[in-house]
């Protein structure tokens, strides 16, 4: 017997409310295909061809599903359609930091070409952790990414050899690209994509307009030597030397981080140390900045006491005082062309490698030294 005297039926407990088609109302649950092809009144095969878009289906009936489909709001199972082939998978991109201004660009070049292609993009980060760059790949190529574009410098050793090999492998196989952006090239037997940019020639350029102006002391704020990028910015700095016939001075090759505090910290310590400089090349714009900031707080002035150029060519490059002379890097291009590549890759081929170029700006910070315009 319940409370109120009426009798339940026998081995049945309290009767539930029927759960109710999303469309109903507020506490509707989500609509199946089947209920598209109850609301279309056709079969749930011919929703399914309807849908998928490579099959013929006659414009009055697919006119049908799709005014059911938006009437139930249906959600198409995106992660089953990847598997059977229904759908193209995203481009995923594996970088370390998304806040890096450089970085950012890249991101909006993927971005861009995926979308212009109809694909869509997704941005991991992994915080420069290793296992968990491993786990992304892994996701990715459980998502069925199309490709997986790594961005950013590395620490080339074997183990990142190693890494790298076992990426393209696996991503291979299961119908994905990996693609390096950024980064240097594996063996030419393994499947992989490289998409870089000049550093040693950009840095070069950098280096030689400061020795062409008639600088012979350059202050190198370069990079971690263990990154591959960082190791060819020094090596462009080292070659414009030599290039000049300028002697090597051992106390003005400085390594650190690509940060602005590190700029800063690097630029006061030379001046303390009263290291002789007429010019600084700094290893990217941010670096740049916390250099001039260093500088001022020393009260000397840019260009006239001390020329200045970065690496990048960052948005901000040109609003500072004095705007910027710096490498401009085509980032947003290198990251279309990752995506490009990755889509439209030969198959014969087993590896496509592509150099950007780098093109110096000559803005406001260079000057001939002892303040001759």
């Amino acid at each position: 017997m319940t409370d109120n005297g009426s009798s339940a039926p026998t081995g049945s407990g309290p009767r539930q409310p029927r759960r109710r088609r999303r469309g109903n109302g507020p506490n509707d649950g989500p609509s199946t295909i089947r209920d598209v092809a109850v609301k279309a009144g056709v079969s749930v095969a011919t929703v399914s061809r309807a849908l998928a878009g490579n099959y013929p289906v006659s414009e009055a009936t697919r006119a049908r599903v799709m005014a059911a489909v938006e009437s139930l709001h249906y959600v198409v199972n995106v992660h089953a359609k990847a598997l059977s082939g229904g759908v193209a998978g995203p481009i995923a991109m594996v970088l370390q930091d998304i806040t890096g201004p450089s970085l950012a660009h890249a991101a909006a070049g993927v971005e861009q070409e995926a979308a212009a292609r109809g694909r869509l993009s997704l941005v991991c980060v992994t915080h420069n952790d290793r296992a968990r760059e491993d786990d992304l790949v892994q996701l990715m190529r459980e998502q069925h990414a199309a490709a997986v574009v790594l961005v950013g410098g590395a620490v080339v050793d074997d183990k990142y050899q190693e890494r790298m090999a076992e990426y393209a492998r696996v991503l291979d196989a299961a119908g994905s690209r990996l693609v390096l952006c950024g980064r240097p090239p594996l063996a030419s037997s393994l499947p992989v994509t490289v998409v870089d940019y000049d550093n040693r020639g950009g840095a070069f350029q950098a280096v030689d307009h400061l020795l062409g102006m008639g600088h012979r002391r350059v202050l190198f704020l370069g990079g971690d030597p263990l990154m591959s990028s960082a190791e060819q910015r020094r090596t462009g700095y080292l070659q414009a030397l030599r290039a000049h016939g300028v002697p090597y001075a051992e106390e003005l090759d400085v390594s650190g981080s690509y940060t602005r505090v590190s700029g800063y910290q690097r630029t006061r310590a030379a001046l303390e140390e009263g290291r002789d400089f007429t010019a600084i090349f700094a290893g990217t714009d941010m670096v740049a900045v916390g250099a001039l900031a260093a500088l001022r707080e020393a009260g000397l002035d840019v260009p006239r006491d001390v020329s200045l150029v970065g690496f990048d060519d960052v948005p901000f490059a040109t609003d500072l005082t004095p705007a910027l002379t710096t490498i401009r890097v085509p980032y947003e291009e290198l990251g279309r062309t990752a995506v490009r590549l990755a889509l439209e890759r030969d198959p014969s081929l087993a590896d496509d490698h592509v150099v950007l170029s780098t093109q110096l700006v000559i803005r406001q910070s260079v000057r001939p030294p002892g303040g001759a315009s």
